[in-house]
């Protein structure tokens, strides 16, 4: 089969590789979509390291079509359509058994552990099969929106652990395919209104025809005055960093008011500090959270709710390219003319 395959930091190479085959309890998938997340990207630039092998195959959002089967799996069969949640539970350990798997000490991964969907056919591991990570797809679900059902169901993770709520105003800033997806989750959890901050025009457009309320080019206006100017010159109730720039870490505790939440859901590059001030913190009494990866309830959550098309994912989509021109598509992902970059098998 032909897959990129990544050997080094900015180095990753399409190429001919061994078809792999589905064992005992195992699935094997035509991958059908893949969509680029910033993690893909950072692992490209050597920027995320942790459980990743070179060389291996990247890429941990996807859907496709079951072509095999192996012995003493049941439930599926030869042609469903499915979508996986790509971190896989060890089920023992003491967070799995808190219900936050998510967090589980064990963990593994498709695009890590195993290798992920930036090729052909992908292997889904029999522990995976077992865990219940893989769900069949509604009739008339595209590839592409089932494969953002993983970004999506991270991005549910924030809005709980930010508990975004009926009546709350919310304040995401960064509008690429992650802002975005927390802007509608807000609208459906009930915020009274979404204030995106964005410096990209045409981000900033997507953002007002999904929902946003209010829409600030940070470069051009005061963040803090602007919210306050919305918010009852209080401060929003919640903020989302919805992009990993140490720089609005500060400024998210800035835009909320008193005893407001704030959600640093984006990753950062390790090593990368910001400069807070602590009093922002304990004078306000501000709640921060942070948001790793997603569950089993959360994706199947997002999954339906995609299926049934409260969730525009498909209107996040703005490039299709076929897998001999991964490096275009990174290139694409990176550069902010592409919102979500989809990688086509047809």
């Amino acid at each position: 089969m032909r897959a990129a395959v990544f050997h080094a930091p900015e180095d990753i190479r399409y190429a001919e590789v061994e078809t792999p085959t589905a064992g005992a309890g195992e699935l094997l998938l035509r991958v059908r979509a893949a969509t680029i997340c910033g993690t893909d990207l950072r692992i490209f630039h050597g920027r995320k390291t942790k459980g990743v092998r070179t060389p291996s195959i990247i890429g941990h959002e996807f859907a496709g079509e079951i072509i095999d089967v192996g012995s003493g799996v049941s439930g599926f069969e030869l042609g469903d359509g499915v979508a996986m949640d790509p971190v896989i539970p060890c089920l023992r350990c003491d967070y799995c058994k808190q219900g936050r798997e998510n967090l589980c000490a064990n963990r593994t991964a498709m695009g890590y552990e195993y290798d992920g969907a930036f090729a052909e056919y992908m292997r889904i591991p029999a522990t995976g099969v077992a865990a219940g990570n893989v769900y069949k797809l509604a009739p008339g679900t595209s590839w592409e929106q089932a494969a953002l059902a993983e970004p999506l169901a991270c991005c549910l993770n924030g809005q709980e652990n930010a508990e975004v709520g009926i009546g709350d105003s919310v304040v995401v800033m960064g509008a690429g395919p992650i802002g975005l997806m927390h802007l509608q989750l807000a609208r459906v959890a009930g915020a009274r209104q979404v204030i995106v901050s964005e410096p990209n025009a045409r981000r900033r457009e997507l953002a007002r025809s999904l929902g946003a309320e209010v829409v600030i080019d940070p470069g051009s206006e005061d963040l803090v005055e602007a919210v306050r100017a919305h918010c009852d010159g209080l401060g929003a109730d919640v903020a989302i960093v919805a992009i990993g720039l140490p720089v609005l870490v500060n400024q998210a505790f800035e835009v909320v008011r008193k005893q407001g939440r704030v959600n640093l859901f984006a990753g950062f590059t390790k090593g990368e500090t910001a400069a807070i001030d602590p009093n922002l913190i304990h004078y306000n009494e501000l709640h921060v959270t942070g948001a790793s990866a997603l569950t089993r309830r959360q994706y199947e959550r997002s999954l339906r709710l995609i299926e049934a098309g409260v969730i525009a994912a498909g209107e996040l989509v703005t490039h299709r390219l076929a897998l001999q021109d991964i490096g275009e598509a990174f290139a694409l992902a990176e550069s902010g003319d592409g919102v979500k970059v989809a990688i086509r098998h047809d």
